[in-house]
């Protein structure tokens, strides 16, 4: 028989369940994830540091998990809330099943709530700070406490805690996929990369060297990368001033640079505008973008809080895309320069594939860029740019 178990809310709206982890008391942003698949990926993703997953799809468990669908080394969601347990697994790549996978990681989970009230509660209310705790080792009254000593996601810096302290180069590709002969080399800055953008990278045909988030520019430019990719990562960006500071630096270089998710709004900071704290930001692997240029819809994995406000771009920055569910800006390009980047996940990793061309779109501003610097007459001019 499950353990008794309690998600308290910031306002003190309580929902009662059962452990599906670990005893324990965590606290975190309460978020609710519409994705139907890929719960694995989800709980590992560093994008999900501190907050705690709501689940809206009831029949969560069902694959169990294995060790190659790790978005990272480790569990990175702060606690995980479902509808109903799921406790026997049927799938062939299955290791072990969910319940084996939180005691392995040490994580509290509470399932047996209804998930589609506190949806709707997330909806109306925004994002708020939460408690999830078992009974009788902890109560009510420590719950409280520690919802109230959580700062909150706004104004924090979690990409440095989650991003590597040493360079290291990445070679595997996607899942059962041959790498390809290495025709570029991509320095990575990891703010909280995913391993599927390393696989895709890899896959492209690039030699991927991954940095730490607070690498600086001259120490980015010294591995003569052919592109830059500024990954996706939890937290505030406007916390992340080093960055800013980098990416601003890189603007002088002509190496192509491509933001995903929070790498996306550190661009667009980089450029001058301003980020908003969304009210219970995208988080599921079925929303819809319009790609403006084109006029197409395309479904896109999404996880994010934060969000750039479109009106305080520069002119020469040109909006790509935006989100048909709230109209929020979803990627943007400069006019001139190499440098672009989109608010979702193209790597998708659970979700769909409809934005994967933009790592093509990378990899021709790659190209061009070498054949610009093959050129005799660019050569001189470019190392200018660079030094």
């Amino acid at each position: 028989m499950l353990q008794q178990a309690t998600l308290l809310l910031e306002d003190g709206t309580i929902f009662e369940g059962q452990s599906l982890g670990v005893k324990g008391c965590v606290v975190g942003e309460v978020v609710f994830n519409t994705s139907m698949t890929g719960y694995q990926e989800i709980l590992t993703d560093p994008s999900y540091t501190e907050q705690l997953i709501t689940f809206t799809y009831p029949h969560i468990g069902n694959v169990g998990t294995n060790t190659e669908d790790y978005e990272s080394a480790q569990v990175y969601a702060k606690g995980a809330i479902f509808q109903q347990p799921i406790l026997a697994t049927s799938n062939w790549r299955s290791e072990s099943s969910l319940s084996d996978f939180f005691q392995k990681h040490q994580m509290v989970a509470i399932c047996g709530l209804d998930t589609r009230a506190l949806t709707r509660k997330i909806r109306d209310q925004g994002a708020m700070k939460a408690c999830i705790y078992t009974a009788p080792e902890f109560s009510k009254q420590d719950a409280a406490k520690a919802i109230q000593s959580f700062a909150g996601l706004k104004g924090c810096d979690l990409a440095i805690e989650v991003s590597t302290e040493t360079t290291y180069e990445w070679t595997e590709s996607l899942w059962q996929q041959v790498p390809v002969s290495q025709k570029f080399h991509v320095v990575v800055v990891d703010f909280g990369v995913k391993r599927a953008i390393l696989r895709h990278l890899v896959a492209l045909g690039a030699k991927v060297t991954v940095v730490p988030a607070t690498t600086e520019y001259q120490a980015i430019l010294a591995h003569e990368p052919d592109g830059i990719l500024l990954s996706n990562g939890p937290g505030d960006p406007e916390a992340c001033t080093y960055a800013i500071k980098t990416i601003q630096a890189l603007f002088k270089s002509p190496v192509p640079i491509f933001g995903i998710c929070l790498g996306h709004q550190l661009l667009g900071l980089s450029f001058g505008a301003k980020c908003l704290k969304m009210k219970f930001g995208h988080h599921g692997a079925n929303h819809p973008v319009k790609a403006l240029q084109t006029n197409q819809v395309l479904i896109t994995s999404q996880n994010h809080g934060f969000a750039i406000d479109e009106q305080t771009l520069p002119a020469e920055v040109e909006i790509t895309h935006r989100s048909l569910f709230d109209g929020t800006l979803q990627g943007f390009k400069h006019a001139e320069l190499p440098i672009f980047s989109f608010q979702g996940h193209p790597e998708a990793s659970p979700g769909p594939e409809d934005v994967t061309p933009l790592f093509q779109q990378f990899a021709d501003y790659m190209q061009q860029y070498q054949d610009a610097r093959s050129h005799p007459a660019n050569k001189e001019a470019l190392h200018v740019e660079t030094n």
